[in-house]
């Protein structure tokens, strides 16, 4: 469920933070529109920790260590990689007020990057939103094959390491259920979330 677009080109930090407090997150239709709206939606993609899953593949590719990752190292360049157009996605949500927000929140240490690296290239990448023992999945890229699962590994290894509760991914993909990622109804949700919210963890 969508809410009507807010008025006015900026998103206020806090209140960014005391929407995802309360299961909503913001969208743009697309980076050229410089407005936004927020969404709660009736199902919510999450990746239960125990039931994570790497695939084959990926498991032989990251046993031949192909890249170097890396956390917090480079928000910006990493949000800028998640919000560029390339062949299989000519279009991106991401716009103005919401990179000026998310870099915001990662000043503040409520935003945070995990980068892949090849030969000094930023090559793949993700980012997301930390509150309590919640992580939320924004937005991933990748450059080279894999480079952005890599980082959705070494992320939930992290998270699970540091006594995260809840990896969010707004919503599944076929790519997401790979890894194990479920859907879970709104009221489901928002009681995982509560119990998320109590508590710190510290990314």
């Amino acid at each position: 469920m969508t809410r009507p677009y807010a008025p006015g080109y900026r998103i206020p930090p806090d209140l960014l933070l005391k929407a995802y407090a309360s299961g909503v997150f913001p969208m743009a239709e697309s980076a050229a529109d410089p407005e936004v709206f927020w969404v709660r939606p009736e199902t919510r993609g999450i990746i239960p920790f125990d039931g994570f899953h790497v695939p084959k593949s990926l498991a032989k590719t990251m046993r031949k260590t192909p890249f170097e990752v890396t956390f917090d190292y480079d928000f910006e360049a990493t949000i800028d990689g998640c919000a560029e157009r390339r062949a299989e996605r000519r279009s991106t949500w991401i716009n103005a007020p919401i990179r000026e927000a998310y870099v915001e929140l990662h000043r503040r240490g409520h935003c945070h990057s995990v980068e892949a690296w090849r030969d000094g290239h930023l090559v793949g990448g993700l980012y997301g939103v930390r509150l309590g023992r919640a992580f939320f999945g924004e937005s991933m890229f990748s450059r080279e094959r894999d480079a952005s699962k890599v980082c959705l590994v070494r992320l939930v290894e992290h998270l699970r390491a540091r006594g995260f509760a809840l990896l969010d991914t707004q919503f599944t993909t076929e790519h997401l259920k790979r890894f194990g990622a479920v859907d879970v109804p709104r009221a489901r949700y928002e009681k995982m979330l509560a119990e998320a919210l109590k508590g710190e963890a510290y990314f």
